[in-house]
C-alpha cells in the first residue's frame, strides 16, 4: 500500500482540500495537509476554458509537473480521463504519475459502465501504483438511484478501483448503508449545508473532498473585498503577504 493509500486508513478521514493553481496548493500545502488534490473547475476556469468537457488536458498536466515535486501527495481531478478511449486514459495516466501524481479522479459523467470499467482498468495496468478514484455521478447528474449507484461502484471496484467517489450524496444514511457494502474507502464531496466533517467520520467515510468549494470561496472574497473598497471600507477577511505569495527567485 503506497503511502497515499495509507491515508485513506487513518483514525480521521482524508480531508483533501482542491487547488487550482500552483499558488493555492503551497498554501493549502503550508497549513499542513498532507495531501492536496486538484478542481477541474478551478483548473478550467483559471485558464478560460470549460469544465467537464474533455478541454484541458494540457492545462492539468502542467498543473500536475508544477505541484509534482512539492512534499505533500498530489491527487489529479481528471474528469472522464479526457478521452473515450481507454488507451489515451491509461497514457495520461501514465504522465500524471511520472511527474510526480499519487491519485487521479476519474468521472463517469453516467457514460456507460462498461467503458469507464475499462478506463479504470487501463490505468490501473498503466499505473499500479497510481491510486484510482473512481467517481460516479448517480447523484451528481443523474437521479441518485441506489440500485445504478451500487452497480456502478461494484463494476469500478472489480476493474481495479482502489477507492470510489460519490459526489452530490449527502444523506447520512445513504451514505453509511454505502460504506457497509463497499470494500474500498468511500470518497463524498463536502457540503456546507450537509453533514459536518465529525458526523461523516461517524459512519465511515474515508475521504472527504472540497471540490471546487475553495475556488468558488476565494472568488467570493474577492468580490466582498472590492464591494467593501469600493464603499469606503477596508476589506475584512485574511489577507496574505506579498512575501506570503510570491516565489523566490531562481538562481
Amino acid at each position: 500500500m503506497t503511502a497515499f493509500a495509507d491515508l485513506h486508513h487513518e483514525d480521521e478521514p482524508l480531508l483533501l482540500p482542491n487547488a487550482w493553481d500552483h499558488a493555492s496548493a503551497r498554501a493549502l500545502g503550508g497549513q499542513g495537509f498532507r495531501a492536496i488534490a486538484t478542481t477541474s473547475l478551478g483548473v478550467a476556469a483559471v485558464a478560460g476554458l470549460p469544465d467537464g468537457v474533455a478541454a484541458t488536458r494540457e492545462e492539468t498536466l502542467r498543473l500536475a509537473f508544477a505541484l509534482g515535486s512539492e512534499p505533500f501527495q498530489l491527487s489529479v481531478d481528471a474528469e472522464g480521463g479526457f478521452s473515450d478511449d481507454p488507451d489515451e486514459v491509461a497514457e495520461f495516466a501514465r504522465e500524471l504519475y511520472a511527474v510526480g501524481a499519487v491519485g487521479i479522479n476519474l468521472e463517469d459523467g453516467l457514460g456507460p459502465v462498461a467503458r469507464h470499467a475499462a478506463k479504470i482498468a487501463a490505468v490501473k495496468e498503466a499505473a499500479p501504483t497510481l491510486f484510482v478514484n473512481a467517481r460516479t455521478d448517480t447523484h451528481w447528474l443523474g437521479d441518485g438511484d441506489t440500485t445504478d449507484t451500487l452497480t456502478r461502484l461494484d463494476a469500478y471496484r472489480q476493474a481495479g478501483a482502489d477507492g470510489v467517489f460519490v459526489p452530490g450524496l449527502t444523506d447520512l444514511r445513504r451514505i453509511a448503508a454505502l460504506v457497509h457494502h463497499l470494500d474500498v474507502p468511500l470518497n463524498v464531496l463536502y457540503s456546507p449545508g450537509g453533514p459536518p466533517v465529525a458526523h461523516l467520520a461517524d459512519v465511515g467515510v474515508r475521504r472527504i473532498s472540497l471540490g471546487s468549494l475553495l475556488y468558488r470561496r476565494a472568488l467570493g472574497a474577492a468580490l466582498e473585498a472590492v464591494a467593501d473598497i469600493r464603499a469606503g471600507r477596508p476589506p475584512k477577511g485574511a489577507t496574505p503577504s506579498y512575501d506570503e505569495v510570491a516565489l523566490p527567485p531562481t538562481r
